[in-house]
């Protein structure tokens, strides 16, 4: 049975230590049941569902948004989203009100 290479720096001399397989070369340590994400960023929304580039979300509750003279309500779309890092890891444009950044915790993709 052969072994995955590294998917950190690629090397082909990975080796078992127990449920783990290990990389002589970086010293990078991995679980080969767990999948290996391509991009490396998962962003999840408020029901489990994985997000990505370009869904189309529903806000779940209603969100007080500062120096703005409305809030955003509950159900209000939300289409062509675009994932990035950080604790506001939702960039979009919102019909009637503008650029934001969004929790994917306050969310649901349709």
């Amino acid at each position: 049975m052969s072994l995955p290479n590294c998917p950190k720096c690629n090397s082909e001399y990975a080796y078992e230590d127990g449920l783990m397989l290990v990389c002589p070369e970086c010293a990078y340590e991995w679980n080969p049941a767990d999948s290996v994400e391509e991009d490396g960023l998962v962003v999840i929304d408020s029901n489990g569902t994985r997000l990505a580039d370009g869904d189309s979300v529903t806000i779940v509750k209603n969100l007080k948004v500062k120096g703005a003279p409305k809030d955003l309500k509950q159900g209000t779309r939300v289409k062509n989203i675009r994932l990035v890092e950080g604790d506001h890891n939702i960039d979009c444009k919102i019909d009637g009100f503008g650029a934001m950044k969004l929790k994917s915790e306050f969310v649901k993709k349709l």
